[in-house]
C-alpha cells in the first residue's frame, strides 16, 4: 500500500484562533484599559496640574496630612510583616500537608476577595469591640483593638493576606523534595536546608506577595474606617482624609494626597518587578 504523494505546492492550513484576530482583540483591550485605567489617571493628573509646587508642598506638609500618612504607612508596614510570616506558613501548610478541612481552609484564604470590605469592617468591630468575643477577653487586660492603630493593622491583614499566600503557594508546589532529601542525607540541618535551598527559591514569591500586600493596605478604605475610630492625628488613614477633602470640595488637596499615594504604589510595583526579575536571573545562574 503506497502513500498518496503530497503536492509541494499545497500550503498547510492556517490554524484558526478561537478569538478574533490581533487587530480586533488589541483594539478592544486598548479601549478597555483606556476607559478603566488611563482616564481616571489622566483625571487625577489634571487635578494635580492645577496645583503649583508650593501649593503641593503646602498640602502635603499639613500636620493632619502627615499624621494620616504616618498612620497609613506604619499600619501597612506592620500588616505586610505579619502577612509575610504567616502567609508563608499558611501557604506551606496548604501545599505540604494533607488534613481534614484543607480544602475549606484553602477556600477561606480567598474570602477577603469576595467579601465586601465594609462587611469585613463591621465583622471586625463586632469581634474586637469591647463587647465582642475577642474584645471582651482583651478588655480586662487593658488591651483595646477596635478604634485603635492595632485595629487598623488587623483590618489591613485581613484584606491583604490572600496576596501573600497566593503568590508564595505556586512556588512551594514547584519545589523539588529531592533537593531537600539530598541535603538532609548530606548532614544539613532543617534550618540550613530552609535557608540555603528553600528560602532562595521562595524569595521572588515572598517579595511579590508582601509587596502587593503593602500596596493593597495603602489603599484600603472600607474595612479600616469601621474599626479605626477615624480620630484625626491618631487613627485617621490617608484614604479617609482624601474623602474628607472631596466632601469639602477641596479637589486639589484630595488630588495631591491621592497622587502621592498613587506615585508611591507605582514606585513599589516597579521596584518589585525589577527585584523579582533580578532574583530569578540570579537563581537561574546559580542553578
Amino acid at each position: 500500500m503506497t502513500a498518496t504523494p503530497v503536492s509541494p505546492w499545497r500550503l498547510p492550513r492556517r490554524r484558526r484562533s478561537p478569538l478574533p484576530g490581533l487587530g480586533l482583540t488589541l483594539g478592544v483591550s486598548l479601549v478597555f484599559v483606556s476607559l478603566i485605567v488611563l482616564l481616571p489617571l489622566l483625571g487625577l493628573g489634571w487635578q494635580l496640574a492645577q496645583l503649583g509646587w508650593s501649593d503641593y508642598l503646602w498640602v502635603m506638609s499639613d500636620a493632619r496630612t502627615l499624621a494620616s500618612l504616618r498612620v497609613t504607612l506604619t499600619a501597612a508596614a506592620a500588616a505586610t510583616l505579619v502577612n509575610g510570616v504567616f502567609g508563608l506558613l499558611l501557604a506551606w501548610v496548604l501545599v505540604r500537608y494533607r488534613f481534614p478541612g484543607r480544602a475549606a481552609l484553602d477556600a477561606l484564604v480567598d474570602l477577603p476577595f469576595a467579601l465586601p470590605t465594609a462587611v469585613a469592617g463591621i465583622a471586625l468591630v463586632a469581634l474586637y469591640g469591647q463587647n465582642g468575643w475577642v474584645g471582651s477577653l482583651l478588655a480586662p487586660l487593658g488591651l483595646q483593638v477596635a478604634y485603635s492603630w492595632s485595629g487598623i493593622v488587623i483590618a489591613m491583614v485581613f484584606t491583604s493576606v490572600p496576596f501573600a499566600v497566593r503568590a508564595i503557594q505556586p512556588l512551594i508546589e514547584e519545589l523539588d523534595p529531592a533537593e531537600e532529601a539530598a541535603a538532609l542525607t548530606l548532614g544539613a540541618s532543617r534550618g540550613q536546608i530552609f535557608r540555603t535551598i528553600t528560602l532562595p527559591q521562595l524569595m521572588p514569591g515572598i517579595l511579590t506577595g508582601t509587596g502587593l500586600s503593602f500596596v493593597r493596605s495603602l489603599g484600603e478604605f472600607g474595612a479600616v474606617i469601621f474599626i479605626a475610630g477615624n480620630i484625626p492625628y491618631e487613627t485617621e488613614i490617608a484614604s479617609l482624609l482624601i474623602m474628607i477633602r472631596l466632601d469639602e470640595f477641596d479637589y486639589p488637596a484630595a488630588a495631591a494626597i491621592a497622587g502621592t499615594m498613587l506615585g508611591l504604589s507605582l514606585v513599589l510595583l516597579v521596584a518589585i518587578n525589577l527585584a523579582q526579575t533580578r532574583l530569578y536571573r540570579r537563581y537561574e545562574r546559580g542553578a
